[in-house]
């Protein structure tokens, strides 16, 4: 979708001790920014690769593993959805140093959101618009 500027995430995470936050590693993942219960929320800018509201001075390391367990939204400017993936597989676009096959979300986060080595793989064909 041209008028994408946004990734919107609800993933049910398998594993919340898959991610490490400020250097540290929780079972249950209480320290995981944009934990809702089970589900992982983050809002990711397309453009930059910034997580949206991430808490400044937090670094993370992700490696999430997903399945088809997962629903996506493409947002656009106005955070209104245009597109959907509903149920389904971990779209292009969301690993970063890593090969993810569609299971998993893997990236690591500096302290000010970023998502290091950021480029937009987000293919709009995948996608339903809505």
């Amino acid at each position: 979708m041209e008028n994408s500027r946004y990734l919107k995430v609800e993933a049910n995470v398998r594993y919340w001790d898959d991610a490490i936050i400020n250097d540290e590693q929780f079972e249950s993942g209480e320290t995981v920014p944009f934990k809702n219960g089970e589900v992982w929320t983050p809002t990711i800018d397309l453009k930059n690769g910034e997580v949206i509201d991430w808490p400044n001075g937090t670094t993370a390391s992700f490696h999430f593993k997903i399945c088809d367990a997962g629903t996506y939204y493409l947002l656009n400017d106005e955070k209104e959805v245009v597109a959907s993936r509903h149920n389904n597989y971990v779209p292009s676009g969301l690993c970063h140093g890593d090969r993810g096959y569609g299971d998993y979300i893997i990236f690591n986060v500096d302290g000010n959101g970023n998502i290091e080595g950021y480029e937009n793989h987000v293919n709009a064909d995948d996608w339903t618009p809505e």
